[in-house]
């Protein structure tokens, strides 16, 4: 037991900093899409299209990861999707067409982390940690908010330095560089699942005697659909902010390394939010975690208006804390709702496909907001809409109830 515990940190620490690369690339795409404008005079929508077209094709593939992960366990497809990603970041570093960039970003390096990424490492450590997953997946998604606050500003940094092609060079070997040893030497499959006891309120860990969860009764309950619904709504308009913000700001006239800093800053920020919004989950309710989250997001959306017209340091920065705040509710308490309702062994494939709905919903916001400043050269209804996502989502999470979940239904 002692052995195992110790071998879950590992897990968690590595999970963290496998984070910590692969969506420091992921949200650097945020100042590439600055550089990729200026360099070829593409439409935004355009350019946001490669990353939408990335998170798209990402989450389609969440499915058939799921069920790669219930049949050669982890370390194999994270060693694979290691390998392809940054093979992908060097050829989108050879774009000289439009369709360079979509085939190399939204091709390649998109089935490199839809192996190495998200669903792989969330089903990891949900099987070492079931009985407190809200509050791992804070501590491991923590490693997102550090690859916001580091990769952002050094892909400006580098891109002002040598030029983006060579930043994406860079970005490619660091992501193989980790991602083949940790691979190797730290990522192990999970102990078998044991049925686990409730946990403290507002926490399920989902592994009950008698019938599991599978995908086929999933469907058919109207809790995945809602569950679906809320991780559209939760992702549109974060998503949206995190990947135009700098865009945002350098209209504004913000010099775009102090806008990369402002964004970096939301990983920071997010750091702590992550890990606390996770622990309060557990012990508090998945409900009301969303609900002050969101509060701060909607908060945030009007700090950055104001930002953008009077970009002070103290506005600025109040945007980065909100936006941090209302960001990091994602990733450690998103999980665990699905988790609190379908659990069980069958849960890798049920959560893979859940996915499929945060990519949808990751794909739709930076494309809607590139088509929207298109159209009118103005963010205004871009951040109309944002605000509605963030009313509507922590709504349908209290409809949803995953403090109350439904036993799964037994086949006759």
């Amino acid at each position: 037991m002692s052995y195992e515990r110790g071998r879950g940190w590992v897990i968690l620490a590595t999970t963290f900093i496998t984070l910590a690369v692969i969506y420091g690339v992921w949200y650097s795409y945020s100042v590439f899409l600055v550089a990729l404008v200026r360099e070829f005079s593409w439409s935004r929508s355009l350019v946001a299209g490669a990353f939408s077209f990335f998170v798209l094709l990402h989450g389609g593939l969440g499915p058939g990861v799921g069920w790669l992960l219930r049949r050669l366990g982890p370390r194999l497809p994270i060693l694979v999707g290691a390998v392809v990603m940054g093979v992908g970041l060097v050829l989108t570093a050879e774009t000289t067409a439009w369709w360079h960039l979509y085939l190399a970003f939204g091709v390649v390096t998109a089935v490199g982390m839809s192996l190495t990424g998200w669903v792989p490492l969330v089903v990891l450590v949900r099987n070492w940690f079931p009985d407190r997953f809200g509050t791992a997946m804070g501590i491991a998604s923590a490693g997102i908010g550090v690859g916001i606050l580091g990769v952002i500003p050094l892909a400006q940094l580098m891109i002002e330095w040598w030029g983006w092609r060579w930043a994406f060079r860079a970005l490619g070997v660091v992501t193989v560089g980790w991602g083949i040893p940790s691979a190797l030497w730290l990522v192990q499959a999970p102990p078998a699942f044991k049925a686990a006891s409730t946990g403290p309120t507002g926490s399920h860990s989902g592994a009950a005697t008698g019938p599991s969860w599978t995908l086929a009764t999933a469907v058919n309950s109207w809790r995945f659909w809602g569950v679906a619904a809320v991780y559209v709504l939760g992702n549109f308009g974060t998503q949206m902010l995190m990947i135009h913000q700098v865009a945002y700001l350098v209209d504004q006239e913000v010099p775009a390394l102090t806008a990369a800093s402002v964004a970096g800053a939301v990983g920071l920020v997010s750091i702590g939010a992550k890990l606390g919004w996770g622990i309060l989950s557990d012990r508090a309710g998945r409900e009301l975690t969303c609900s002050l989250a969101f509060g701060c997001f909607v908060v945030g959306i009007g700090a950055l208006v104001l930002a953008g017209r009077h970009p002070t340091a103290a506005l600025l920065y109040g945007y980065a804390v909100l936006m941090g705040l209302g960001y990091g509710v994602l990733s450690p308490v998103f999980p665990s709702i699905a988790s609190d309702l379908f659990g069980g062994s069958g849960f890798p494939t049920i959560y893979g496909s859940l996915y499929t709905a945060i990519c949808i919903a990751l794909a739709a916001g930076p494309w809607v907001a590139g088509q929207v400043y298109d159209l009118t050269h103005s963010y205004t209804v871009a951040l109309w809409i944002a605000l509605a996502t963030a009313v509507l989502a922590p709504v349908l999470v209290w409809i949803v109830a995953p403090r109350r979940p439904n036993p799964p239904p037994a086949w006759p």
